[in-house]
């Protein structure tokens, strides 16, 4: 299946850029592109987009905003969006993965890692650029969790944690740790298709969209700490 691609960023040259990159793969193409959030909320309805490559800072409606209305769209459900950002780590990064991205990606990323960061997120898979370390990540969210109880900062009180098996738990802890379903069955010793299977009930519990989601989960409540190196 064509992975489609919605482009949105203020700057035309690197727009055109990314979609000579990405209309050179075979299984992928570029379906629209925006200069704004608003056009680019509209172009991923209009289009059946897979995938959005979303600037964080644009004019108008910006990045952040924009993942917010897409995560908040129930028929965009599917929709997976990678974060681009000039500055990989900063606290634009974090409100990212808060407001619904799948990750984020630096500007200055070499070809193979964005087309590789699409078909992560299309694959519904926590990306997380290779810049920025998930300690550094950890510690962003961290911050202001307090006691670990985070009702008014996107609902992801520990208390939401007490609707999952002690599998679950354990499961949630490696995807924190970046773990992919096949390092998790390896450690955890059961099937990866097993792994699978508690990852998407836990995605249900939870309420998150994908395994981004999760990993914002479990630093906010409290399950997991950053890493102090």
């Amino acid at each position: 299946m064509t992975i489609k691609v919605v482009l949105a960023d203020d700057q035309a040259l690197l727009r055109s850029a990314f979609r000579i990159l990405v209309d050179s793969e075979p299984d992928m193409e570029v379906v629209g592109e925006a200069s704004d959030g608003a056009e680019a909320v509209r172009l991923t309805r209009e289009t059946g987009a897979d995938v959005v490559l979303m600037d964080i800072r644009m004019p108008g409606t910006d990045g952040l905003a924009a993942t917010r209305l897409i995560s908040a769209d129930a028929a965009l459900a599917d929709v997976r969006v990678v974060m681009l950002t000039t500055f990989e780590v900063d606290e634009y990064v974090v409100e990212s993965l808060r407001a619904g991205a799948s990750g984020f990606l630096g500007k200055g990323a070499e070809p193979e890692e964005l087309l590789a960061a699409i078909r992560v997120a299309a694959a519904g898979e926590a990306l997380l650029s290779p810049v920025a370390t998930k300690g550094l990540i950890a510690k962003f969210l961290a911050q202001g969790a307090g006691s670990g109880d985070n009702a008014a900062d996107g609902g992801y009180g520990a208390a939401r944690l007490e609707a999952l098996t002690v599998r679950e738990r354990e499961v949630l802890v490696q995807v924190a740790g970046g773990l992919s379903n096949d390092q998790i069955a390896e450690r955890l010793q059961v099937s990866p298709l097993t792994v699978k299977t508690h990852v998407n009930r836990t995605m249900a519990k939870l309420g998150a969209r994908d395994r981004a989601g999760l990993v914002v989960i479990a630093y906010e409540t409290g399950l997991v700490r950053p890493r102090s190196e």
